[in-house]
């Protein structure tokens, strides 16, 4: 087909959407619908996406957590809750290992089914309520990368003499003294008095608005906190290693150190868990995948309802352009001219909804971006590029019978048609 058939066909198609707007819009509106959708639930997908890989990153890529039972995205078993509990000992014998930066024991009190903590903290006559309570030891600081605004972190001898001292999160610390400095002055915390020597930079968070619960938080030396609630029996451990290169290998070195010192016989499945920031990686997906799966079943409806439409158009328009078909043969045209000249007209009928529902969902993403604090929207051009090009492929697969037909006329019957 030479260019300028080409050229011409696309001239006819939009004069056939000037000529009939109102029938034209409707036709293409599935098709306008079914684009729109993918683009504004891609882009919130996409923003969320960038959300949790940051959150992700910010914990580091050189940290593993063990625990004794799964915590990520499984529901642990009976046999896993009550497994046996790991202990200080464990992370002082996991620092001893070649790749290991530092390990650090930590206990927290807090509503887990919730993400609240359970405790509230007092000063003067200000309160903070559902204060995340945790223990760790001194070297939380650097395995965790805290980032400290005010003051600093609780020290060896302080840990050994289970002194009542606190660092406490960026919310906690704004609720009860505003613009006061809050360090060395106290705090009551469950009865007793802490003196706080440190406050916490804001923490990340992934999505949502508001105020993010590890905010409203106090820390306190282990031994502090076991003095506290000497009822809380589950260590979380966290390790920092030297280089992401050497995971794997940090990996091994664990299981086989909490193997051994947990007795663990080799027909025996370990009985603890091993795993870091990746896994919240993991669980995002799953997550998005049926958001995608949701979305595409959404967008194909529309898809679907246009491609009738454009079927539906075309076959009118063949049936209204009969006789110049006819003259068209008679003057020459093949049956191939024919045939590519009514594709073309779908295809650029459908490519003209692609373009339309692209904007409309660029212009969804940039309200939803400016509105809705929890929902990061951010466009993705190769979600833009494959809703344009599907809408083109279903006005190729929408727009051929009606093509074919037109290219099967019979010239003479056509001329005669009225």
């Amino acid at each position: 087909m030479k260019l300028s058939d080409s050229k011409e066909s696309v001239r006819m198609a939009l004069e056939t959407l000037r000529t009939n707007k109102l029938r034209s819009g409707l036709t293409i509106l599935g098709i306008v619908i079914g684009v729109t959708t993918v683009i504004a639930i891609s882009s919130v997908i996409n923003g969320l996406n960038n959300n949790v890989q940051t959150l992700v990153n910010s914990l580091g890529t050189n940290i593993i957590w063990v625990f004794h039972m799964p915590v990520i995205g499984v529901r642990p078993t009976t046999e896993q809750i009550n497994r046996k509990k790991l202990t200080v000992e464990d992370a002082q014998a996991m620092t001893l290992l070649p790749h290991v930066v530092a390990a650090v024991a930590g206990k927290q009190y807090q509503d887990f089914r919730f993400n609240l903590g359970a405790v509230s903290m007092r000063y003067g006559n200000k309160k903070v309520q559902h204060t995340i309570l945790g223990g760790d030891e001194g070297a939380t600081q650097e395995v965790n990368d805290w980032i400290l605004t005010a003051g600093r972190v609780y020290t060896e001898d302080e840990s050994t003499r289970r002194a009542n001292v606190v660092v406490i999160g960026h919310d906690s610390a704004e609720d009860l003294f505003g613009r006061e400095n809050p360090i060395g002055k106290e705090v009551n915390i469950d009865g007793e008095l802490f003196a706080v020597i440190g406050v916490l930079d804001k923490q990340k968070r992934a999505f949502g608005s508001g105020k993010n619960p590890d905010d409203n938080s106090a820390y306190m030396p282990l031994s502090t906190f076991n003095k506290l609630h000497p009822e809380i029996k589950e260590v979380w451990i966290s390790v920092k290693y030297d280089d992401p290169a050497n995971k794997a290998f940090v990996q091994d070195e664990l299981r086989e150190l909490l193997r051994r010192r947990r007795k663990v016989r080799v027909e025996q499945n370990d009985n603890f868990e091993i795993f870091g920031p990746d896994s919240i990686t993991r669980l995002w997906n799953q997550i998005t995948s049926g958001l995608f799966g949701f979305m595409i079943a959404v967008s194909s409806v529309g898809l679907m309802v246009g491609g009738v439409g454009v079927m539906n158009i075309m076959l009118v328009s063949v049936t209204e352009r009969t006789r110049e078909i006819g003259v068209r043969k008679a003057l020459g045209a093949t049956k191939k001219n024919i045939l590519l000249q009514f594709t073309l007209e779908a295809i650029t009928l459908c490519a003209l909804g692609g373009v339309i529902g692209v904007i409309f969902g660029a212009i969804i993403t940039f309200i939803v971006r400016l509105t809705v604090d929890a929902l990061p929207a951010t466009m993705s051009g190769v979600w833009a590029f494959i809703g344009f090009a599907v809408s083109c492929a279903i006005g190729l697969l929408f727009g051929i019978y009606p093509a074919w037909k037109a290219a099967s006329l019979d010239p003479i019957e056509a001329l005669r048609y009225e």
